[in-house]
C-alpha cells in the first residue's frame, strides 16, 4: 500500500534544510503539491518555525525513527492541521513520514479514543479526591475570613465541574454491558437534578417535572444515567436566565415505551452540526469537555434505547430520550 492512500507525506531535506525529495499525499497533508515543495524551506514545507525545523532535522539525523508532532496553523480562518512525523534518515539525507492526524482519527475506531476516555478518568480522579478532601477539611476552619471562604466555595465547584467532566470521560471509555433494572423515571431525574444542585442553586434555577399518571418503569441502569443526564440538564439550566426553569416532561411514547422530553429554549441547531451533534467534540452545545451529548447517547444505545434532538438555527430545541418499559 502506498502513501498516497494512506494519506501520508514523505519529505526528504539537505543538511541546509532544503526540500530534496516529496512523495506521496502531499496535496492532502501539507496544503501542497508535491513538485511545488522541493526546493522549499524545511520550515516553509511543514508551516513551523525556522528553529523547530532545526530541532526536527537534529532529531531525524539521529536515525532512531523518533516521532515529533506539530500543530500548523495556516490562517485565514482555517483550521489548525495536527501532524505526525517520523523522523530518520534516508540513505543519506535527512527524511520524515507524515500524517495528518485529523485524517487519521476519523477513520478510527472509537475504541482507541473510547479508552483513552476511559485511562485518563482513572488516573485523574484518585488525586482529585486527595484535592477534595483537603478543600473540605480547609472549609471546616472557622477562623477563616470571608475572602478565604469564597476561594474555597469557587474551588469546590470546580472541583464538583472535573467530577463530572471524569464521569462524562468515564461513560465513553466505558465498555461494559449496562445493569439494567426496573426505575421510576421520575426518580432517576431527580437524582441527576441533586447531583448538580448546588450549580442549580446558585442561579436559582428549579427543574420542573411534569409527569402523565400511570407511567410503567423504565429498564435503565441508573448508575451510568444519572451523571450524563445531570450534565445535559446543568448544560440547559446555564443557558437560561437566573431564576429560570427547565422544563422537563414524562409521558408514555410507542406502546411499551416512556419519553423524557428535555426542553432547551435557549440552544439553536445549525445545520452544519445536524450531523454531528451527538459525536464527540462534534457540537458546541456539549459544553464544557464536548463529550456530554455522545456520553448520553451511549448510555442511551446502551439499555436499547434512543435519544434525537430537534431544532433549527433559532434558539429553541427539544431533546427527546427514549425508554423500554
Amino acid at each position: 500500500m502506498n502513501a498516497q492512500l494512506l494519506q501520508a507525506a514523505q519529505l526528504a531535506w539537505s543538511p541546509n534544510l532544503r526540500v530534496t525529495r516529496a512523495e506521496g499525499d502531499c496535496a492532502t497533508v501539507l496544503r501542497r503539491a508535491a513538485p511545488t515543495l522541493v526546493g522549499l524551506p524545511l520550515h516553509t514545507a511543514l508551516g513551523v518555525t525556522q528553529e523547530r525545523a532545526r530541532e526536527l532535522d537534529a532529531r531525524a539525523r539521529e536515525d532512531r525513527r523518533g516521532v515529533e508532532f506539530v500543530v500548523v496553523a495556516p490562517g485565514g480562518g482555517t483550521p489548525p492541521t495536527h501532524l505526525r512525523l517520523v523522523l530518520g534518515l534516508d540513505g543519506e539525507e535527512a527524511a520524515a513520514g507524515v500524517l495528518d492526524l485529523g485524517a487519521v482519527l476519523e477513520g478510527a475506531p472509537p475504541v482507541q479514543i473510547s479508552r483513552l476516555s476511559s485511562s485518563l478518568s482513572h488516573e485523574i480522579r484518585n488525586p482529585l479526591s486527595s484535592v477534595k478532601m483537603a478543600v473540605q477539611t480547609l472549609a471546616r476552619n472557622t477562623g477563616l475570613s470571608d475572602r478565604d471562604k469564597r476561594r474555597l466555595t469557587i474551588a469546590n465547584r470546580e472541583i464538583r465541574t472535573m467530577e463530572r467532566m471524569l464521569w462524562l470521560l468515564s461513560e465513553y471509555g466505558r465498555e461494559g454491558a449496562a445493569n439494567l433494572d426496573a426505575h421510576a423515571l421520575r426518580s432517576v431525574v431527580q437524582e441527576a437534578t441533586a447531583m448538580v444542585a448546588p450549580e442549580l442553586a446558585e442561579r436559582r434555577i428549579e427543574v420542573d417535572v411534569k409527569e402523565e399518571a400511570d407511567l410503567p418503569r423504565v429498564r435503565v441502569d441508573p448508575n451510568r444515567l444519572r451523571p450524563v443526564l445531570a450534565q445535559v440538564l446543568l448544560n440547559v439550566a446555564m443557558g437560561l436566565p437566573e431564576e429560570g426553569r427547565v422544563q422537563v416532561t414524562l409521558r408514555q411514547a410507542a406502546p411499551g415505551h416512556v419519553s423524557l422530553i428535555l426542553d432547551d429554549p435557549a440552544a439553536a441547531l445549525p445545520p452544519e452540526e445536524r450531523g454531528t451533534l451527538f459525536d464527540p467534540f462534534g457540537s458546541r452545545l456539549a459544553r464544557g469537555a464536548g463529550l456530554s451529548l455522545a456520553a448520553l447517547r451511549r448510555v442511551m444505545t446502551g439499555v436499547g434505547g434512543d435519544v434525537a434532538a430537534e431544532g433549527s438555527a433559532e434558539p429553541g430545541m427539544v431533546f427527546t430520550l427514549t425508554f423500554a418499559a
